[in-house]
């Protein structure tokens, strides 16, 4: 039995969709805001053949129907003669056409934010001309933010038109602006800035996800941890945190340092003499770069036996080449077989700076010469052999 297909003749919805991802692409506000003169838009109709009248019509009546004029007032139709001897002549729709600019808006369904957007352009052309060139280039990118818009525009004013003293973001002061709301809005405040501003307000060094830093507000300062060992205190106290650019000069007679990731092994370190131990919290460590009185002094760093702690050792050594490591070695490793765990988001980088010996341990970790993901967390590790190589070191 043979089969029928139903007609690929253009729709009231096919024209639609087809004007639709044109505004998608933002042709058409690229129009309203080069206020450019509108010219009529036409849309051909793929429609039914003369042999259609008869073989199809129902379709071809149905059709028709879909292109009456009365359902289409923003639309100017266009017929073409189609038949024959067979069926007659009849009008059948050939083109479409929009006459205004206005009339397509409304088809679209899109006139509220068309004057919206238009609203948005004149203000920013008042106020800040290099903002309105980029939304004139970029009008949907406006629109999916039309909401949020008067709030970051308000904010790229007043970062431009800001001339004091570097500042902190919590004190820019714009109505409904916040931290959080630049922070949710920072890819895009990123970009308008970057087009807004003169060169040399821009931190060009900076990474574009450092909102801060790219556009000189003060950051949050980098804090350090440290003790005071060997029954040493510094104006009564045994443990201060200070500001890391402002730790400038190490305490009084103190000629070894130490640094540990574990908070626990860090309160619990021992007493040595002339030393004290620094809380290196992780990757934190990278803090220590601005400590440049490092360089006069021994620096001992003791981390995990896996591959993030080898890693951070390596970044201490690439600015302290002198960092000795304790306890990260293939005996300390094998010694605790039963304390191994797995590693969750082990790393393998090439680590430059390792020691043959911290080398062979790190490789030996990246291949699963022990197991796949294990790691001998500081913690686990036996006390009395820190207090061992301690005594060897002092």
């Amino acid at each position: 039995m043979a089969t029928t297909s139903t007609p690929n003749w253009t729709t009231p919805r096919d024209v639609a969709a087809r004007l639709r991802k044109r505004w998608d692409r933002g042709e058409f506000l690229s129009q309203v805001a080069d206020d450019s003169d509108w010219e009529p838009l036409a849309v051909p109709l793929r429609g039914p053949k003369a042999g259609d009248i008869t073989r199809h019509y129902d379709d071809v009546l149905a059709w028709a129907t879909s292109w009456a004029p009365a359902a289409h007032r923003h639309l100017r139709i266009e017929y073409r003669r189609l038949g024959g001897r067979l069926a007659g002549v009849n009008n059948a729709p050939a083109r479409v056409w929009i006459e205004r600019r206005d009339d397509l808006f409304k088809l679209l369904g899109v006139t509220n934010t068309v004057n919206r957007y238009a609203s948005l352009l004149a203000a920013a052309n008042e106020t800040l001309p290099p903002l309105a060139t980029w939304m004139a280039e970029n009008p949907m990118k406006v629109v999916q933010r039309e909401a949020d818009w008067p709030r970051l525009q308000a904010t790229i004013r007043w970062i431009t038109d800001y001339r004091g003293p570097a500042v902190y973001l919590r004190q820019l002061d714009v109505p409904g602006v916040d931290t959080k709301f630049i922070e949710q809005h920072r890819a895009i405040l990123t970009t308008l800035l970057e087009h807004c501003l003169p060169e040399d307000r821009i931190e060009a060094e900076a990474a574009r996800t450092d909102f801060a830093a790219r556009f000189r507000f003060l950051r949050k300062p980098a804090y350090l941890r440290f003790r005071l060992l060997g029954g040493e205190s510094l104006a009564g106290f045994s443990e201060l945190t200070v500001r890391a650019d402002e730790f400038t000069a190490p305490p009084p007679a103190i000629t070894t340092v130490y640094v540990v990731e574990n908070e626990t092994t860090y309160l619990a370190f021992p007493d040595q003499p002339h030393s004290i131990v620094i809380h290196g919290a992780g990757y934190a460590v990278t803090q220590l770069s601005a400590l440049t009185w490092l360089h006069d002094v021994r620096l001992v760093y003791w981390g995990d036996v896996d591959t993030h702690g080898f890693t951070i050792l390596d970044r201490l050594r690439r600015t302290f080449a002198h960092t000795q490591s304790i306890l990260m070695n293939r005996p300390t490793l094998l010694e605790h077989r039963g304390q191994w765990v797995k590693e969750d988001a082990p790393t393998h980088r090439p680590l430059g700076t390792l020691t043959p010996d911290e080398a062979d341990v790190y490789d030996s970790l990246v291949d699963g010469e022990f197991g796949p993901n294990l790691r001998l967390e500081q913690e686990r590790v036996r006390f009395h052999l820190l207090e061992d190589v301690l005594n060897e070191l002092r």
